[in-house]
């Protein structure tokens, strides 16, 4: 038996973080989940990918 399990991905997230946030702004990254049917790790990546385009497109 395999000890891997779940869907083989071309992208593994092998890497984690740990952030602190304020009430206010867990309630938003809910709120952003819920609405979009998304995970809150997918939202973030979001955000961050939005940044990022934002700041190298002047570069």
């Amino acid at each position: 038996m395999s000890p891997r399990t779940g869907r083989p991905t071309n992208d593994p997230k092998t890497l984690s973080t740990h952030i602190r946030l304020s009430q206010e702004d867990i309630d938003r990254l809910e709120y952003c989940a819920e609405k979009t049917g998304r995970t809150k790790a997918e939202i973030i990546r979001q955000g961050i990918k939005i940044v990022y385009d934002r700041l190298t497109e002047t570069e």
